[in-house]
């Protein structure tokens, strides 16, 4: 898929923000720090989203439209520590009314840090939106930052921890975004989504 225009729609906080159009959406989700803003960034090839030394910066609901045919979604980090409580309450409830009720959703790609061993936050995070049957991807990020030997290993490790709970495991797409490793793979798998519906 060729990625022609890219255009900034509105950044929401709530559902009811969301805008009011049939175009199906991808959205991209991720532990802080999880690299969610430079895969973006390379998926579109232009700098769109806000890439930081400090986690946890995306606190809304970001829709891009992309070839005018279908919206790229940049949704809040979870699990980053420094945030006050009432703000990672407000983050939770935004993520889960998108992902739940958001009927143009067709894929939640979900970000994990390729780098280290299996977290059980990511674990829990993506087990719950199977039990909610919500459609989703995994994509490992940053396996260009560590040797290709413990990326194996962490890959290994955290399909074993998810076949305890998934009879078949949702794709799985491995990424470097500085390396561009992955992105036409998950590129193709968004253009097959948009063609087959």
């Amino acid at each position: 898929m060729n990625i022609k225009t890219v255009k900034y729609i509105k950044s929401c906080v709530s559902l009811k923000d969301c805008p009011n159009t049939n175009f199906p959406e991808f959205a991209f989700i991720g532990r802080s720090n999880v690299g969610k803003s430079s895969l973006i960034n390379a998926l579109v090839d232009q700098k769109i989203a806000h890439t930081s030394s400090t986690p946890g910066k995306t606190q809304t609901l970001n829709f891009y439209l992309i070839n005018e045919k279908w919206y790229l979604v940049d949704l809040p980090g979870y699990g980053y520590a420094k945030t006050s409580q009432n703000t990672r309450k407000q983050l939770i409830k935004i993520i889960n009314e998108y992902l739940i009720n958001r009927k143009q959703l067709y894929i939640a790609f979900i970000l994990i840090d390729s780098t280290i061993p299996p977290q059980k936050i990511d674990l829990d995070f993506i087990n719950n939106c199977g039990q909610k049957q919500i459609p989703l991807a995994i994509v490992m990020t940053k396996i260009d930052k560590e040797r290709k030997l413990i990326i194996e290993k962490n890959k290994n490790a955290f399909i074993d921890e998810l076949s305890k709970s998934w009879e078949i495991l949702p794709p799985i797409f491995m990424t470097s975004s500085t390396k561009k490793i992955g992105i036409e793979e998950l590129l193709k798998y968004i253009n097959n989504i948009l063609q087959t519906s």
